[in-house]
């Protein structure tokens, strides 16, 4: 089954048909992309369970790209109305939005149980207010059911679009550059942690210094001074400014559940007799390379090299229960398992060494890959030693087991709050409206970074979506009903041809509550990037007085707005 969360589809397939969980195996292979689409679980997979019921017989569920296309769980249809209170010299004071959220059908979001509208209450961004105040209301309608998609962040993305674009419009109003507003509102590193006005606590932060890199590498004085220049030739350049902060990692388990589902992540490591080892997992792989940096983490910290280190994960028979990967959440939730149950066994190593050495546990040191006695460096044991002790005949202490293994559920305390500064540069086509984009610069910030090949990918995908999300996707639909997106001939997605070589940066800021300060990179570039190219394209349509264009920004879109006509979405 092609989920990204096996063991909760198992829990709820039990509950639905009545079946034990141990009669039900989920076994989720390589699923290609998953965005937050894989979470939930469709009509036609219960009907399926069911079938199979009734017939006795294997019923397999299949679906072609239209029918995904025209069923799938949307995101982002919220008809977003907000309102900004600031000083003449641009200190922004409150901020306020009322919000009608499309749910389709029904509400098909896999997310916390008391969080109906997601994370969106998180629209104060990074800045430091006085007051906020968020009022979202569900309407269901009969679009394909509401959900997850493009990797929102469990609507982080559609909070940041707000708050950026109102940011924007409040500095195009004080005649202000929207940079400096930006640096003049942030939350500074000593207010950290920080309680935001909706009831989040900002783990950690270095608002400015991000903001400051991205200028920097964008050479952004010299881009106003190219604007300028163009501008006097008639020509169309915008440069767009997006600052975000995003809530990532769910649990804690006492404030968050998916249908009474505490999310909590469970991790199991058992080290062989010959040192090397395998890592079970309760998050589920899709391209994010678990298979690495989840070995990378036990490396780190018990010195066994990541090649002999096997991790497994996506079978529900084979790995521990959690709640999957989502919300950014394998590296601040499974992570965080993985570098304790790592830590747990290395305490039992610890014990088991100082009886092959026979000395006091307390008298070893430690060092990446090995114990040794305190004064004396030539006497120790390596983890692969420890490993053949522990399964030998040494004798071990009393309470210690045999074998080199350990299992742990992690509840995180907090969530993570990663962070980012993004700078978008557009040239558009005063005859057509065609937008390009020519420069784009991320610089983010995910806490401690493990891999940072990886990082780099998973930013280039997000950028990749959010150029998708601001110019080109829309699911529309006729005045019959009919969906218009119904394929990649009218659903359009981005291509290398769209997009241009990206310009990344990054600062450190460990979360200081995770074990290892790691707080997540998964969907932050696409929660940042479409309002920096919105934020562009308005941007280059200041000659025309354009203040504010819906995204897509699709040419035909732009071409109305230059023209004085543009109408905002239909939207629900």
């Amino acid at each position: 089954e092609t989920t990204q969360a096996p063991h909760a589809h198992r829990t709820l397939y039990a509950i639905v048909a009545g079946i034990p969980e141990h009669k039900i195996r989920v076994i989720s292979p390589d699923i290609g992309g998953g965005f937050g689409n894989k979470v939930g679980i469709y009509p036609g997979y219960v009907c399926a369970v069911v079938g199979s019921i009734v017939t006795g017989k294997p019923v397999k569920w299949v679906e072609d790209r239209s029918e995904n296309l025209m069923s799938t769980s949307f995101a982002r249809d919220y008809l977003m109305h907000g309102e900004v209170a600031a000083t003449p010299e641009g200190k922004i004071l409150a901020v306020r939005t009322t919000v009608l959220a499309d749910h389709g059908a029904f509400n098909a979001t896999a997310q916390p149980t008391k969080y109906p509208a997601g994370f969106f209450h998180i629209f104060t961004g990074s800045y430091d207010l006085e007051a906020a105040h968020c009022k979202v209301t569900g309407v269901y309608t009969n679009k394909a059911p509401g959900g997850v998609a493009y990797a929102c962040s469990f609507r982080v993305t559609e909070a940041v679009y707000l708050i950026e674009r109102m940011v924007d419009i409040l500095a195009l109003k004080l005649d202000m550059d929207p940079a400096e507003i930006r640096l003049k509102n942030f939350i500074k590193p000593e207010q950290f942690p920080y309680a935001n006005k909706t009831g989040w606590e900002y783990d950690s932060g270095e608002y400015e210094r991000a903001m400051r890199m991205a200028m920097d590498m964008a050479g952004y004085d010299e881009l106003r001074r190219e604007q300028a220049e163009k501008r006097e030739r008639g020509e169309l350049m915008g440069i767009g400014v997006t600052f975000f902060t995003e809530t990532v990692g769910a649990g804690p388990r006492k404030h968050m559940d998916i249908v009474g589902l505490g999310m909590a992540d469970g991790a199991e490591l058992r080290v062989h007799p010959t040192g090397k080892a395998v890592v079970r997992l309760s998050v589920q792989s899709q391209g994010q390379g678990h298979e690495t940096t989840f070995a990378q983490i036990v490396a780190e910290e018990i010195g066994i090299p990541p090649e002999d280190i096997e991790v497994v994960h996506g079978d529900t028979d084979n790995t521990p229960f959690g709640l999957g990967t989502y919300g950014s959440r394998s590296t601040p939730v499974s992570g965080g398992a993985v570098a304790m149950v790592t830590r747990k066994v290395r305490d039992k190593a610890r014990l088991i060494a100082a009886a092959m050495l026979e000395t006091r546990p307390e008298d070893l040191e430690w060092e990446k890959g090995r114990f040794f006695v305190k004064g004396d460096p030539t006497q120790g044991k390596t983890i692969a030693e420890i490993a053949m002790g522990a399964h030998g005949t040494v004798t071990l202490p009393e309470g210690v087991d045999g074998n080199l293994d350990a299992e742990v559920t992690y509840d995180p305390p907090n969530l993570t709050f990663p962070f980012g500064a993004y700078i978008c540069v557009v040239d558009i086509d005063p005859g057509t409206g065609v937008v390009k984009v020519r420069r784009f610069v991320a610089v983010d910030d995910c806490g401690t970074r493990i891999n940072p090949m990886i990082i780099e990918g998973q930013v280039h995908g997000g950028l990749t979506d959010g150029v998708g999300m601001a110019l080109m996707e829309i699911i529309d639909f006729d005045e019959d009903g009919n969906c218009l997106g119904g394929s990649f001939m009218n659903y359009l997605i981005p291509t290398a041809m769209e997009v241009p070589d990206w310009e990344t940066g990054h600062t450190v800021t460990p979360s200081p509550h995770h074990p290892i300060g790691a707080k997540g990179i998964g969907e932050s570039a696409t929660v940042g990037s479409p309002s920096a190219v919105v934020n562009a394209v308005v941007d280059a349509l200041a000659p025309y007085g354009v203040v504010h264009i819906d995204m897509p920004c699709t040419p035909s879109r732009v071409w109305e707005a230059m023209q004085g006509r543009h109408v905002p979405t239909a939207g629900i």
